[in-house]
């Protein structure tokens, strides 16, 4: 049933990684053995776009990371990512993102860039392939101390969500993605972009958040359905298990790190001298399954 998502997400992974290098739908082909048309059907039927354009989206993101992160000449970027000219760029990027090449590596300015699509997902993976043997590298969720110094949070603090799936459900995930893909000149280093989490609104109940974590002397500009807050330094549990694999192994790993992360004693293991502290700092989520792992964070303070 799902055999096209893992096709289609090895093409994905191939353009990413050839997008310097002019990659084409022939060569598409070549990788799932199956004709270019019937290739960029199923391409655009489970991408939402033709390669054409994924490509030229994907193009454009890295042309903005580049302008924002190195001192690349306009013109050279221009060629490196297979743009007849500087000329022709800067329609493509003003026609995108609304301002000039130039202007951009000026001011760059929270934008929407085009994200890398990932459609291929863990109940995909169990779906193709149960019954076939895999080394279980799962292990026991863990927990440590982490002090994080006082921050910004820029992010949507949604009123309804209480997990990722449902968050995803009332926001425009390409949007979203793509703003907060633009903020890695600005982040903190510590609550980094694509942070989700956990807040408590006013009845004390336990609500959704996305975004990133910024410097401290952030002032710019705040996209709308974003809000920036202030979050004070202190420390966190840190609920956690090592790298992992995100296909086979995600939905057991995120199930015992938040077991362990919402039932921990406080009060029986440090005796009563910490509480949480949730009022007045979010908990935190990094999902990172081949890099950090899986960790929750909860804050605490003492009594």
């Amino acid at each position: 049933m799902y055999e096209w998502n893992e096709a289609v997400q090895k093409m994905i992974d191939w353009i990413e990684a050839h997008l310097t290098e002019e990659p084409t739908l022939m060569e598409m082909s070549r990788q799932i053995g199956y004709s270019p048309s019937y290739c960029s059907m199923q391409f655009h039927r489970l991408c939402g776009v033709t390669m054409k354009a994924y490509v030229a989206g994907r193009k454009l993101a890295r042309v903005a990371i580049d302008l924002r992160d190195t001192d690349e000449r306009i013109l050279d970027i221009a060629v490196k990512y297979g743009f007849s000219s500087q000329e022709a760029l800067t329609r493509a990027f003003r026609q995108t993102f609304g301002c000039t090449p130039g202007a951009y590596r000026r001011k760059p300015v929270p934008v929407p860039l085009p994200i890398y699509k990932v459609i291929f997902f863990p109940e995909h993976y169990c779906a193709l392939h149960q019954g076939e043997e895999n080394a279980d590298m799962i292990t026991e969720a863990s927990w440590r101390l982490e002090y994080i110094p006082a921050h910004k949070y820029m992010g949507i603090w949604d009123k309804e969500a209480t997990d990722y799936c449902s968050f995803w459900e009332g926001q425009d995930c390409d949007r979203v993605c793509g703003i907060i893909d633009s903020l890695g000149h600005v982040c903190d280093p510590i609550v980094t972009p694509h942070t989700a989490g956990w807040y408590l609104n006013e009845q004390g109940e336990r609500r959704y958040l996305y975004g990133s974590g910024m410097k401290k002397d952030y002032d710019g500009e705040v996209p709308q359905g974003f809000e920036l807050r202030d979050v004070p330094e202190g420390y966190y549990i840190v609920f956690c298990h090592p790298p992992f694999d995100f296909l086979k192994e995600n939905v057991e790993v995120m199930g015992r790190v938040e077991k362990l992360a919402w039932n921990f004693d406080l009060e029986k293991e440090y005796g009563g001298r910490f509480v949480w502290d949730e009022q007045a700092r979010p908990c935190y989520q990094r999902h990172y399954p081949e890099g950090r792992g899986y960790e929750v964070l909860r804050p605490m303070k003492m009594k």
